[in-house]
């Protein structure tokens, strides 16, 4: 399997140094990675980076918890954009969810998205926090705003993509919309158990292992 047209190529680390962010970027265009996805404030050196590559600027808006003012979400997906990302992945705001507040999850959503001016949109959802109906509400909400994908996970909460989540998600998306499945997906034979349950993207920072077979070599997601 063709593993690497798969991969956002990630680093999302507190820690990340500059010379770490041009490593994963050197990685992604030797493996030939879908995406590098980063921190807002790497955008700029990511683009440099990739310049003349196939390879795609990704940003995180509102990451990891997605708790900020929906204008402060947008601005930085405006902005994002306007730096040079080409897709964006933003956090939903999971309290909110929880209490029960659909209209302001769902408005948060497309204050953003509108933001993205075109630019494709990922709506990470932290599954791990949420009850089956609750992952099928945010699906739902999705699919009317007609955004790009749904993504399981941040990676920064206690577990990842699950095969059932994924599953969920994209019975409930149809078959046309993206699914990321992230978090904890560091092999090979996990990929291929996403992939098969209807993810169409891999968010991970061990596409290295997953490509070369050596799991023991990944780092956390």
């Amino acid at each position: 399997m063709n593993y690497a047209s798969y991969i956002d190529h990630t680093l999302l680390a507190m820690d990340a140094t500059i010379d770490k962010i041009k490593q994963t970027c050197e990685e992604a265009k030797k493996y030939h990675f879908y995406s590098v996805c980063v921190n807002s404030c790497y955008v700029p050196l990511v683009k440099e980076t990739l310049s003349g590559s196939d390879v795609k600027v990704c940003s995180v808006v509102g990451f990891p918890l997605g708790a900020m003012l929906t204008r402060a979400k947008a601005f930085e997906a405006q902005l994002a954009v306007e730096l040079g990302a080409e897709e964006i992945d933003m956090v939903i705001n999971v309290g909110w969810l929880k209490s029960g507040m659909l209209q302001d999850v769902y408005d948060d959503i497309q204050a953003v998205k509108e933001a993205c001016n075109n630019v494709p949109l990922k709506v990470i959802l932290e599954t791990c926090l949420l009850t089956k109906e609750e992952i099928k509400l945010v699906c739902e909400m999705c699919v009317k705003l007609d955004v790009a994908f749904v993504k399981t996970s941040t990676g920064f909460s206690h577990s990842g993509a699950t095969v059932e989540d994924v599953m969920l998600m994209r019975k409930t998306v149809g078959p046309l919309m993206g699914v990321k499945a992230s978090g904890g997906v560091r092999s090979g034979e996990t990929a291929t158990q996403m992939i098969q349950a209807g993810a169409t993207r891999i968010g991970t920072s061990s596409g290295i292992a997953i490509i070369d077979g050596n799991a023991t070599a990944a780092t956390n997601y």
